[in-house]
Order: structure tokens, then C-alpha cells, then sequence
């Protein structure tokens, strides 16, 4: 059962007020901190779609075993990020998990623990679940490529979640890092005075 990500890294950062992806955590961007983790996962691929200063971000992940997307459409939101990923796999690809590029404290053990939930359940949405609450990354599987393709506005997978509710596998997992993404400068100077 071949599983990818796809790593979305094309937003412009308004909140933030500058590209975020490439801001430095522990010495190195962001982006390529979450990108290193997700390569160290054992996919059948990974994609990283990027968009805003593009050319800087692929640099940035340079040397990783993955495919760079060019999305030129990326100021008009995520949805558009999410729509040239999907598009990039491979047709084996069964589920992907759509991963984000702030997301720094992104593991190991919980990526796998996604991928393990779709192997087991063969559920059309995994989700990850901290206290109750529901965290990223996200799977999806192929059966679902067409409607995330078609989702409108800036929010990803969100809409299906709520539609497929039914049908979302859930798991529970001990890492407050799923709940964790960098918006904002006071979100960045948080995580880095945690260091």
C-alpha cells in the first residue's frame, strides 16, 4: 500500500509578515527541518509543493529525496497548493498524507503512527488527535484525490474532514507537536524560547 506526502510550502505567510518556511529553527528552515522528517519516514514519495519565494525554498531543500512542485497559483491559498501535489503522484500512490511546512516539532513516530492506522483501517481519512483535539498531518486516500482537488478556499483538507466525518480514523496520539503550527511572529518567538 503505497503511501506519500505531499509537504505544503507555497503560502505567502501573511500573518507572519515574511516567509516562514525558511525561518531558522535550530540552525536550519524550517521547512527543511519538517521535509527531513517526513523523508526519514519510509514513503513511496514526497512531494513538496512551493510557491511563494520558490526558488529560495527548493534551495532549501536541496539534496532531499524528494520532487519540487512550482505552484504558480499558490496566492490563491492553500487549495491550490494541495490541488498541484495531488496531481504530481505517482498512480500506485493509494494515500497521502498532506503535511505542513510550519509544523517544526513534526515527528517521526507520528507520521508512522498515521501511516500504520491507514494500513490497518484502509480509512479514507486518518487524523491525528491530542487531548481531543484534532492535529496535522492529515492522510487521505486516492478515493478522496478528486474531492480535495475541488475544494474551494483556503483550507486544505478541512472541508472533507467535516463531509467524511464518518469515515475519519482516528488516532490518538501523546504529542502536543500535532496541534503545533508557526502563524504568527509571537508562534515563532514562542517555539524558539522554548529551545
Amino acid at each position: 500500500m503505497p503511501v506519500a506526502a505531499v509537504l505544503l510550502a507555497a503560502g505567502g505567510s501573511r500573518r507572519m509578515g515574511q516567509t516562514k518556511q525558511l525561518l531558522p529553527i535550530d540552525g536550519q528552515p524550517m521547512v527543511r527541518r519538517v521535509a527531513q522528517t517526513v523523508c526519514q519516514a519510509g514513503l513511496a514519495q514526497v512531494v513538496a509543493v512551493v510557491g511563494a519565494e520558490g526558488e529560495r525554498v527548493a534551495r532549501a531543500l536541496a539534496d532531499l529525496d524528494l520532487e519540487i512542485v512550482h505552484n504558480q497559483a499558490w496566492q490563491r491559498g492553500m487549495r491550490t497548493a494541495v490541488r498541484a501535489g495531488i496531481e504530481a503522484l505517482r498512480p500506485e500512490i493509494e494515500a497521502a498524507l498532506l503535511v505542513l511546512a510550519d509544523q517544526p516539532g513534526l515527528t517521526l513516530d507520528a507520521l508512522k503512527a498515521l501511516v500504520e492506522a491507514y494500513r490497518a483501517t484502509r480509512a479514507p481519512i486518518v487524523a491525528p488527535y491530542y487531548q481531543g483535539r484534532r492535529g496535522n498531518p492529515v492522510l487521505f486516500a486516492r478515493s478522496l484525490f478528486a474531492d480535495l482537488g475541488q475544494v474551494e478556499g483556503d483550507q486544505g483538507g478541512r472541508a472533507l474532514l467535516v463531509r467524511y466525518e464518518q469515515d475519519v480514523a482516528r488516532v490518538d496520539l501523546d504529542d502536543a507537536a500535532i496541534l503545533l503550527d508557526v502563524d504568527t511572529r509571537q508562534d515563532y518567538e514562542g517555539l524558539c524560547s522554548e529551545k
